[in-house]
Formats: C-alpha cells, structure tokens, sequence
C-alpha cells in the first residue's frame, strides 16, 4: 500500500485532538477504522510514530518529525485546492441581450479571483441548465424551470413596447399599456419577457403569435404580426429598422433571474460564483422612468 492523504490527514487528527476518539469523530470516521489507518501508515513507512507504552498518546521523535511534515503537506494542499478551484471555469447561460452592467461587474469579481466564466448563447436556458449543459442561467422567466433548480431574483428591468415601425401604434399620442390587451402579441414562451397575463385584463380572443427565439421575435414584429415587450437595453443593443420602441408609463417591469442546480448540490466553486453574482452591488435596477 502507498502513502495516501487519507493516512497524513488521520495522523495529523490524532495528533491535534490528543485521542483516537476526538480524530476519529473529526474525521467522521469509526474509532478502528482510524486505528487501522494509523497502523497502516506505521508499516507503510516501517516506523513506529506512536509510543504505545505511554498511558497517553505520546508520539515517538519519528512521529513528531512526520506530524510537522504532514501538516505543512496539508496545508499546502489546501492553499493549492482552494486556488484551483477559484479558476475552474462556470458555465453561464443566456438567451438574448446580457444586462451590460450586472455582467461587468459579476465577470470582473470573477477573474479577480482568478476565475473563468463561458458565456453560452441558448435559445433554451432554463432546458440547458437541467440538463447540465451550464451551471447558471441567467433568464427572465422561470415557467420551464422544475424542481431541480433554485432561482434567485437578481434585479428588475424597465421595459419598452415593441412593433412594427409601419404600426399605427408607432405614432399614436397618449399610448398607454392597458389599452393593448387585444392587440396580436408575440410571445417567446422559453425566455420572453411578455406573456397575455401581463395585462390585468387578457382579451380571451388575443391571437397569440409564438417564437423560439430572440431573432425570430424580432423579424415576426417587424412583419407586423404583433406588438411585444423587451428591456429597455434593446433599444440601444438590438435596434432593427422594422422596428419601434417606445417607453410608455405604465408599463410593467420585468425580473431577471439567476438560475442554478438545486439537484445535485453546487460545489464550491459554483458557491463562490453565486456569491459574488448575489451581492447588493451586483443587482439589476431598471433606469428610472423619465
């Protein structure tokens, strides 16, 4: 059998507790599992490090070498997990139009750590994340998540209306959201913003036109097949010249979402991200409406 870091860290528990019992409960061990390892470790090396004649646990000149030896071991092994792990690579998952700001400062927490984060464009977020494809989503809506993941609400964003630049909406004075409760909608289910509940009142026979993503929604507005919704950050990052944004002063904001693996644990490289991407200085506050 080789020395292994199972053997230095049940010595250096026995040495630090004082008793078999104290080592072995803090290394969640049975008291002759632990017993063995440390015999083990004896024939391993062909020294005795524990004076058995002693009536207390009394360590041999070997073993008080090997006991300093190991824990400097250990420790350098710990200082070397805990900066490996803070460059493992997280996974973040999104489907359209990142939130410049949230993601500036998240990223540059993050590789001041050391760290690296993938940024992987889905059409299905929330899907991919189940399935492990990523470790985060980032999404502003949660109706495709299951029970297998957490989602933490990260901040809100303003939203502006949508539709065709040639709409007789584009021009109208006074436009308000309640009054398009009729209006044909285009609706992205998987990671849309705008659903008919949206309005306090859906008109029961609203034709509802649906996408898979953000592209097609944008080209089905712009054909005039509907009005829809997005954050306001559109208008600037995803302008398109079939298109009008307009900001109205009623219109609803909408959460962001930070999603993650409930199922299996996260690891502690993925805690240290959430962390950092849950602090007050990293929330998502809409502009104030004008």
């Amino acid at each position: 059998m080789d020395l292994q870091v199972r053997h230095l860290a049940a010595f250096v528990a026995l040495c630090e507790e004082g008793t078999y019992t104290g080592a072995a409960a803090r290394l969640h061990l049975t008291q002759p599992s632990l017993t063995r390892t440390v015999q083990d470790l004896e024939r391993i090396l062909g020294i005795a490090l524990v004076d058995r004649a002693a009536r207390r646990l009394e360590l041999t000149g070997d073993g008080r070498e090997f006991h300093a030896r190991a824990r400097q071991i250990l420790t350098e092994l710990g200082e070397l997990e805990t900066d490996m792990r803070g460059r493992a690579e997280v996974r973040l998952g999104f489907a359209w139009l990142l939130p410049s700001e949230w993601f500036g400062r998240v990223r540059a927490a993050w590789d001041g750590l050391g760290g690296r984060l993938a940024i992987h464009r889905t059409d299905d977020p929330v899907g991919d994340l189940a399935r492990g494809r990523l470790d985060f989503a980032l999404v502003r809506n949660t109706r495709n998540g299951n029970d297998t993941l957490t989602w933490h609400r990260i901040g809100t964003e303003r939203r502006v209306l949508a539709m065709a630049a040639d709409s007789p909406l584009a021009d109208r004075a006074g436009l308000r959201w309640c009054e398009l409760a009729d209006q044909p909608l285009v609706v992205n289910p998987r990671s849309g913003t705008t659903m008919p509940d949206n309005w306090p009142e859906p008109h029961p026979a609203r034709e509802i036109v649906t996408c898979r993503n953000f592209d097609e929604w944008l080209e089905l507005v712009s054909a005039g097949r509907g009005i829809g919704a997005v954050p306001a950050i559109a208008v600037h990052r995803a302008p398109h010249p079939g298109v009008v944004y307009r900001e109205l002063p009623d219109i609803p904001d909408s959460p962001l979402y930070l999603g993650c693996r409930r199922i299996p644990p996260p690891s502690r490289t993925l805690r240290r991200f959430l962390d950092i991407a849950l602090r007050p200085d990293a929330t998502v506050a809409g502009p104030q409406r004008g």
